[in-house]
């Protein structure tokens, strides 16, 4: 382990279907370049992908204000703000605690949308058609076989690739944070809101793969458009050709690269 030499700390939040281990090198990478890394789990998580199938009850109910306030906990209040690198609904988590000014800037990759949104690809809603075809997984975890994960996740992948991740990384997730990012519209409290208009907060960088099937391109483009709309410190990539798998695949070096660079330029 490198002897970090960075004055924040780098958090990884993964996102609903995958293990936080799932980060590893990232936390290799970033501890290379002299953070402190880390990848604490969403409660209810095992310490391994293993644990975490052999208990999927665990997770059963654990919502977005849960996952929040884990985090928000962890967190705490340093006197050095950690950074926070989020994937998928991670990402999600990662601008509420930026906006929360629990973090001092955020990365978020493919990042679930947040209340506002109003695009609706179809991509998406087949996407998550395993966990909303059924009103009874609001309450409960639902597993991606490995077909539902190549679209969703590794639908740039051949399909042994994909399959090889959804064999190594995939764990049961709970349905309610799909079931609240869907109806986020409709509920003026949603835990899905963020205020993008939020000027005092430290930067963030949206990212999105023009393939993927779990958060669209569209989606979070609106998203960004939301905070361009206020002062906010926020910057927009685009990843031509990858998908929702694009953090786990074998191009993840390409992603962290952007975010490496992005937070060197914003003197992390």
């Amino acid at each position: 382990m490198t002897t970090p030499t960075k004055t924040n700390p780098v958090i990884f939040i993964h996102g609903l279907w995958i293990h936080s281990a799932a980060w590893a090198p990232w936390i290799e990478l970033f501890e290379s370049r002299g953070y402190s890394a880390s990848a604490p789990g969403w409660p209810g998580d095992g310490p391994t992908v293993a644990d975490t199938r052999a208990n999927a009850d665990a997770l059963n109910d654990q919502g977005l204000a849960e996952i929040f306030n884990h985090y928000a906990e962890l967190v705490g209040t340093p006197e050095v703000k950690p950074i926070v690198v989020g994937h998928s609904f991670g990402g999600l988590i990662a601008e509420e605690l930026l906006a929360n000014n629990l973090v001092a800037a955020a990365v978020a990759i493919d990042p679930a949308g947040v209340k506002g949104v109003k695009a609706l690809p179809f991509a998406q809603l087949k996407s998550a058609f395993p966990v909303l075809s059924n009103p009874a997984n609001l309450h409960r975890t639902v597993s991606l076989n490995a077909k539902q994960f190549h679209y969703g996740f590794g639908n740039t992948l051949t399909e042994e690739e994909s399959d090889a991740l959804h064999d190594a990384w995939t764990i049961p997730g709970p349905g309610r944070p799909l079931f609240q990012g869907a109806s986020a519209n409709f509920f003026p409290h949603s835990p899905a809101k963020v205020d993008t208009h939020l000027a005092d907060r430290g930067p963030l960088l949206l990212t999105s793969g023009t393939e993927d099937h779990t958060v669209p391109l569209k989606v979070t483009k609106e998203v960004f458009d939301m905070y361009a709309k206020g002062e906010s410190d926020t910057e927009f990539h685009v990843f031509e050709g990858k998908g929702h798998s694009l953090t786990i695949d074998s191009g993840w070096n390409e992603v962290a690269d952007v975010a490496l660079n992005w937070l060197a330029n914003k003197g992390f």
